[in-house]
Order: C-alpha cells, then sequence, then structure tokens
C-alpha cells in the first residue's frame, strides 16, 4: 500500500511537470487575443422606406485568382489558418450553422444534413478488390475517404445592392454564398490523362451569409506584408477584398442568367456592363 502511494504520488509530480513545461510553450512571441473575441460590425437597422431602389445580383468568385488566395488557402489546416470552405463545414460540424440545398432559386428553404455536405465534398466509402496471398482469392476492401475541400476553387454569392434615401448613398449586403466543387469523377479519370478526363462541376450548398459573420470574425486569413495585422474573413467581404463577377441580375425572364442569351467574350462585357450600371446609377442621382 505504502509503495502504490509512492506511485501515485510520483506520477502527478510528472504530470505535473510536463503540463507545466507544455505551459511555457508559446508558438510565437505574443498570445493572439484581439481576432478570437472579435465581433462582426453589425448591420444598422433599415426600413423599408428607407430603401428607394434595390436590385438583388448574383456573382461568381475564382478562388484561384490571386486576389482571392486568401479565401482559398491553406488548402491543408495550418497552425491558426483554414480555408474558407474548411471554416463553413466546421460551422456545420461544430457550431450547428444551418446550410440550404442548392437550387436555382436560391431561397434558403431545404436544410441539409452534415453527412449530406462531407459527401458532396468527397467522403465516403472506398473499395477496391484485394487478392489474398495465401489462398489467391479476391476480396472488396473498403477504405474511408476523406472530405476534398481543396477541390472548392469557385464560390457563388447572392447580394443586394440597394439606395438608401436615409443616408443618401448606395450600399450592397451579402445574403448567401455557395462553394462550388471542380473535380474529376473516377469514371471518368479511369486510364485517362488529367488533360483528356472530363472536369465536374458541383455546387454543394447554400450559406445565409448573416448567420456566418461572427465565425468569419473569429478567424483571420493571410495578410502578405504583416503577420501581425492579418485581417478577417468577415473583414475580406465587409470591405468588397476579393475579384468577382456578375453572371445574373434580377430580370423578368425567370431571373435568367448571362450565359443563356450571350456567349463567349460577350458573357464578360454584358458583366461589366451591369457593373457599370450600378456604379452609374448612384452619381446620376446627384447633380453638380
Amino acid at each position: 500500500m505504502k509503495k502504490l502511494s509512492i506511485l501515485i504520488i510520483l506520477l502527478t509530480s510528472f504530470s505535473y511537470i510536463g503540463n507545466t513545461q507544455n505551459s511555457d510553450i508559446l508558438n510565437g512571441v505574443y498570445i493572439k487575443e484581439h481576432v478570437p473575441i472579435r465581433k462582426p460590425v453589425p448591420y444598422y437597422y433599415l426600413r423599408e422606406a428607407d430603401v428607394a431602389w434595390s436590385k438583388v445580383i448574383w456573382r461568381r468568385l475564382d478562388l484561384r485568382e490571386k486576389l482571392n488566395h486568401p479565401l482559398y488557402y491553406p488548402t491543408v489546416p495550418t497552425n491558426d489558418r483554414v480555408s474558407l470552405v474548411t471554416l463553413m463545414v466546421n460551422g456545420v460540424k461544430d457550431e450547428g450553422i444551418r446550410v440550404f440545398d442548392f437550387d436555382e432559386a436560391d431561397e434558403f428553404a431545404t436544410p441539409i444534413t452534415l453527412e449530406k455536405v462531407l459527401e458532396d465534398l468527397g467522403a465516403g466509402k472506398d473499395s477496391m478488390e484485394d487478392e489474398d496471398p495465401v489462398t489467391g482469392e479476391f476480396t472488396w476492401k473498403y477504405t474511408d475517404k476523406d472530405p476534398r475541400p481543396d477541390q472548392v476553387t469557385r464560390l457563388l454569392m447572392k447580394e443586394e445592392w440597394f439606395f438608401n434615401r436615409q443616408r443618401s448613398k448606395m450600399e450592397v449586403r451579402i445574403i448567401g454564398m455557395c462553394p462550388v466543387r471542380r473535380f474529376i469523377k473516377e469514371s471518368n479519370a479511369a486510364g485517362m490523362d488529367d488533360a483528356d478526363a472530363e472536369l465536374t462541376l458541383k455546387t454543394l450548398f447554400w450559406a445565409y451569409f448573416p448567420s456566418y459573420r461572427t465565425l468569419f470574425a473569429n478567424q483571420e486569413v493571410f495578410n502578405p506584408f504583416n503577420d501581425a495585422e492579418r485581417r478577417t474573413f468577415d473583414d475580406i467581404f465587409f470591405k468588397r477584398r476579393f475579384s468577382s463577377y456578375i453572371y445574373r441580375i434580377t430580370n423578368v425572364y425567370d431571373n435568367r442568367t448571362i450565359q443563356t442569351y450571350k456567349k463567349g467574350e460577350d458573357v464578360l462585357l454584358e458583366a461589366e456592363r451591369m457593373k457599370d450600371f450600378l456604379f452609374k446609377f448612384e452619381h446620376d442621382l446627384w447633380e453638380f
């Protein structure tokens, strides 16, 4: 009994020493306290009577563009940084944030489960035929496949532009976002070069942007100029620090996309025309 007591005391002492040593290890020169407790800048109250004009538009972001790299990288969680899609999936898994099935109306009407989100990201079971070296018989071997957030290279965004007569300015608020996965199906890739295999685009889910703002405000992204002054995901969207182009704007023709009536280079020219229209609309309301 006495030996057992001495052993317990020794184990407790070693555990205390180990914890003390680990607590002295700091991956950096200071403890980051600002970003983890940040709150997003709240939207001010908006009355219907204050909105003199509004238009809902849809944008497409290519995460491979240089300005959008902070949204795409790191493809694998690194230290205190994760990609936008990984953070959105973590929000569903850890914070219980609801995401919705993709449809052309994007009305945020049908919630989907975490299992469906992971499945659409490529998670699941993979099977392969394995030969037993002793009996020579073939059996099926199953392995788990991890989700592939690195294959999400596009992002759809729904937002509303409006002229606020109370503040006398044009303003915008993001309503929702939808990640788009770009990958090669295994059936298409078998025995084919990557250049010849057919790429598949899959829209994953619609996320209601305001429900994610707190999570976005508590996650910093990379700043190539200063590691001590990193912005957050909420800063990027709030300050419009991303590259995109318009692919749809509300219209009488079932809200058709630009691609349905324009082809090739004319699609980009039409998107620029719409952007120019939004830019000039506010200026035309003023007279100097």
